[in-house]
């Protein structure tokens, strides 16, 4: 695969005839500002939603739909042999069909052909359309020849109707793709029928009808790991908490909660149902005894002292609850450590001491403060596995680091005991005591 420059990814953006074409502009943005060479190459009735004069100024690129057009570059073969990644959106059921069954008669299809990078298809069309068995079958095709397909989301679709089929938000497009980019292989179809219950973001304990106590937590690795984990064909429940406006992901059953208390509701109650339960959200450990029934005020004496009590810990409260047969015992409980070092031991120490306190089966451990981990886009950390095994993760974005999570889950559940090794992570000394870099 080429490259123009360092870092520097050659993409091509393919365009189906679908309503949704006028969101990926958004998504051509988002490589060219990155830094990567964007061809966009759009079917004619894609070219009739959005003009080609569009897609040229999105990407500075010329736009063609037909193999004859640059025929001294034989751009049919030359495209897709040089790009580093594929995006199709909106992939339509036709333009499925189309590529399922080797078809080569315009240039897109022709590309599909030549490319050996990364292939993703986000589909976008009507429910009844996304639901049929020639749909689904193409669906197949496509993954075994080694395409990644994209679970669509659900919402409004065009006209009145609502369903399973809309296109998934531009940035979470660019994200997966992102994460392609990393990591060719992130994306395995090999969750099909897990259930997964994820917790992400902080926790808001009221003082008063507008004040909390809470934390940092903007919720973003709870999301990668549920965006990853449906897209691996999880069947996925997040219970999110305060978050930094994050589009839900796609295939994903949302439910909102504001404080620890409520989140400890919605995991117990959810977990017996279960295959996979990760605790990723940053629960505040203390609230206030009471909360005001109007808004405290300041006075000149200073602020009155708040008295605080301990919140559940939840994730002790899971391990407890499958010990003593509330839970199944085949359920997978993961925990997420938030820890900074001091002069007395590393991160990665308070991690192990943490593990063995809450006795769940794995322990993802990050180093968190100036600048890392909450609200940031990329994260660094550790696996610590019940059995003493321990993988690093490099640092890397929060997607990425979710498909290496669930890889260490994977390996618990199919007992291969450890991560898949074309993932690239080294394991670590159990001895050491330094952040990874």
């Amino acid at each position: 695969m080429a490259e123009a420059a360092s870092g520097r990814k050659n993409i091509v953006i393919g365009v189906g005839g679908g309503i949704a074409a006028y969101k990926v502009g958004s998504v051509i943005r988002h490589f060219t500002e990155a830094g990567h060479g964007v061809r966009v190459i759009p079917t004619e009735s894609a070219l009739k939603f959005v003009g080609a004069a569009t897609f040229e100024a999105l990407s500075g690129n010329p736009v063609s739909t037909e193999v004859f057009d640059d025929v001294p570059q034989v751009a049919h073969v030359r495209l897709g042999q040089e790009a580093d990644l594929v995006i199709i959106a909106p992939a339509t059921a036709d333009l499925m069909a189309r590529a399922a069954t080797g078809r080569a008669d315009d240039l897109l299809t022709s590309t599909l052909l030549t490319a050996r990078c990364p292939v993703m298809f986000v589909p976008a069309m009507h429910t009844e359309m996304w639901e049929h068995p020639a749909t689904q079958t193409n669906v197949r095709t496509l993954r075994e020849q080694g395409a990644t397909v994209i679970t669509p989301a659900s919402g409004r679709l065009t006209g009145v109707d609502s369903g399973a089929g809309r296109l998934p938000d531009p940035q979470e497009i660019a994200l997966l793709g992102e994460l392609l980019l990393e990591r060719p292989d992130a994306l395995p179809y090999d969750l099909r029928g897990v259930k997964f219950l994820i917790s992400a973001g902080g926790t808001r304990e009221p003082l008063d009808p507008v004040r909390y106590l809470g934390n940092r937590s903007s919720g973003k690795q709870g999301y990668a790991l549920a965006r990853a984990a449906a897209q691996r064909g999880a069947q996925v429940t997040l219970v999110a908490g305060a978050t930094a406006d994050l589009a839900p992901p796609a295939g994903v059953e949302i439910v909102r909660i504001k404080s620890a208390e409520q989140l400890s509701d919605e995991m117990t109650k959810r977990a017996p149902e279960t295959d996979v339960v990760i605790m990723a959200a940053a629960v505040a450990d203390f609230r206030p005894m009471s909360v005001a029934e109007s808004k405290i005020k300041k006075t000149g004496d200073g602020p009155a002292p708040i008295e605080l009590t301990t919140n559940p810990d939840i994730l002790a409260g899971l391990v407890e609850a499958r010990r003593s047969g509330q839970i199944p015992g085949e359920v997978s409980i993961v925990g997420f450590a938030a820890e900074t070092g001091d002069e007395h031991h590393g991160v990665l120490d308070h991690g192990r001491a943490k593990l063995a306190r809450k006795g769940c089966d794995l322990l993802v451990v990050n180093a968190v403060g100036d600048g890392k981990a909450f609200g940031m886009d990329h994260n660094t950390g550790w696996v610590l596995a019940a059995d003493g095994h321990e993988t690093a993760l490099p640092l890397g974005t929060k997607t990425l680091m979710a498909s290496r999570i669930l890889d260490a889950v994977l390996a618990l559940r199919t007992d291969e005991g450890a991560m898949r090794p074309d993932g690239g992570a080294p394991k670590v000394d159990a001895t050491a005591n330094t952040d990874p870099v």
